[in-house]
């Protein structure tokens, strides 16, 4: 394994985790990491859905609080998508503990952290929250941060056509099918400075019109939630952000800058309580999705609010509270 210059460029360095192979060919994952020399804390983020690592503005808050900064492309995303696979697709959860697993080993005894935050965006916080349980005694993670975590299903048009155990079912037996996905492309046109956002990203890796939907994978994601509702156990304080409202729309709409438009924000929060025992639920008002792409209001919110859990939690200092001179 060796790191490289990202396609971020410096100070970002990018590295390929070679994994089990499956089905469909040779798999690998890729560590994308800011080191802060003399730093004793990490995060380690992981993206949603249709996404991939570009969140710079929050690389730079961790940095500002002493942190280094690791962040997975998961296998068959982003920067770890291989042409013979198909985007996105896994048949459970389970199988991203490969990656995880590797990425902490990394983070804790190749560079010597001893404190880690695991920070997880939508898909991201369901598939870390999920791991997170199933380590749960072992010391790994000291924290869990979960931006908009996919916590329930919205009811997009694959859910009303097709319930749980018909997923499940057509899972196992199709699951390469693809089914009617209910992504909206204006979330994306959102976000982005081409559009009607302020980011840029490369629409090529985390796609307006989404990357096709498997019914393998949303299978994965029914497998997950039953799993949630049995409760996780996660023995880590756990800080969950959600959005104060959602909107569902087909159509343009400036709203969309206001709002979660992709899951049902008041779903989220109802879930928490199924982490573990010691979860923190914050409701961001005028939050989107990924609440630390949110305008300047909302994602001020978001910083200020995670910068409280850090201090109570992980007795980390707020960057206002520092001598000058000893920001990172």
């Amino acid at each position: 394994m060796e790191f490289r210059e990202d396609i971020l460029g410096a100070p970002y360095e990018a590295a390929e985790l070679t994994l089990r192979p499956d089905d469909e060919g040779p798999v690998c994952a890729t560590l994308v990491r800011r080191p802060l020399p003399g730093a004793e804390r990490a995060v380690l983020y992981i993206h949603g859905y249709n996404d991939y690592f570009f969140q710079t503005n929050l690389a730079d808050h961790y940095a500002a609080l002493g942190f280094s900064f690791y962040a997975l492309d998961l296998r068959k995303y982003g920067r770890s998508l291989r042409p013979h696979q198909s985007p996105n697709f896994v048949r459970d959860l389970a199988e991203y503990d490969e990656e995880i697993d590797e990425a902490v080993r990394i983070i804790r005894e190749v560079d010597g952290h001893r404190q880690l935050l695991l920070n997880g965006h939508s898909t991201g916080g369901l598939i870390g929250a999920l791991w997170a349980g199933r380590r749960a005694g072992r010391g790994l993670v000291d924290g869990l941060f979960l931006n908009s975590p996919f916590l329930s299903m919205p009811a997009g048009p694959a859910v009303r056509t097709l319930g749980g155990p018909a997923v499940t079912a057509l899972g196992r037996l199709a699951p390469t099918r693809v089914l009617p996905s209910a992504l909206n492309p204006h979330y994306t046109h959102s976000l982005h400075k081409d559009h009607q956002g302020e980011w840029d990203f490369d629409l090529t890796l985390k796609r307006p019109e989404s990357f096709p939907l498997y019914a393998g994978w949303l299978s994965a994601i029914h497998q997950g939630h039953r799993r949630l509702h049995r409760g996780l156990g996660i023995d880590v304080p756990v800080l969950l952000m959600a959005s104060t409202r959602s909107i569902s729309t087909t159509k343009w709409h400036s709203a969309l800058h206001h709002a979660d438009a992709v899951l049902r924000a008041d779903d989220i929060a109802a879930q928490g309580p199924r982490l573990g025992r010691h979860v923190t639920i914050v409701r961001i008002k005028g939050g989107m999705h990924d609440l630390v792409l949110s305008g300047e209001a909302a994602r001020t919110e978001v910083f200020a609010e995670l910068d409280r859990w850090l201090a109570a939690y992980l007795d980390v200092e707020p960057v206002a509270a520092r001598p000058v001179g000893e920001h990172a």
